[in-house]
């Protein structure tokens, strides 16, 4: 599976995503970390958080990070878009809530925020529809959010959608929401 996002493209977005934040303030303060710390201290693998790298993300890690545990995947055994075949990278933290911030990959940054394209195919943001095992106070009190964050999350996303793995990842999230009926809090 091979993306058309170059290494140096990421790297901008990451330094982006480095001046905003979702609050002025920490927001795992107000959950104590729920994000990060959730299944962190189980030796269960099943139970752990982690996240999957988007198409070329990996560029950004040597995969030898000591607060990073890897994991590759077929993606054909998970339920991502047709057009994804062969390796996906999923990474769950061994430091939680320690890591080094300028590193979280970008599931990470965007949280709680998510890309959804409307019927018409614009794109907007909303709040995380996932269903978690922990609550967070940005999604469940519908806290405000700081512009700069959200400008800069959407920013992002009109250019990660023009690769198009991530623009069918897109796609089929926001279809599956419409077919299940999931409601939608649209942010931007």
């Amino acid at each position: 599976m091979k993306s058309t996002i170059r290494k140096s493209t990421y790297q901008a977005i990451y330094r982006l995503l480095d001046r905003v934040s979702p609050l002025e303030s920490d927001c795992g303060k107000l959950c104590g970390a729920a994000c990060c710390t959730c299944g962190g201290d189980s030796d269960d693998d099943d139970f752990q958080l982690g996240i999957y790298l988007l198409p070329g993300e990996e560029k950004l890690f040597s995969q030898k990070e000591e607060w990073l545990k890897w994991s590759a995947e077929r993606a054909e055994d998970f339920d991502f878009p047709d057009s994804w075949f062969g390796k996906i990278h999923f990474i769950r933290c061994k430091t939680p809530p320690v890591c080094p911030r300028e590193h979280r990959p970008l599931q990470c940054r965007f949280f709680p925020l998510a890309p959804h394209l409307t019927e018409e195919g614009e794109l907007r943001l909303i709040l995380c529809t996932t269903p978690l095992p922990y609550s967070c106070p940005l999604i469940d009190r519908q806290m405000k959010l700081t512009p700069s964050f959200i400008q800069a999350t959407y920013t992002v996303w009109t250019h990660l959608i023009r690769d198009p793995l991530i623009y069918d990842l897109v796609l089929m999230d926001s279809e599956d929401r419409e077919a299940e009926g999931v409601p939608v809090k649209i942010v931007r």
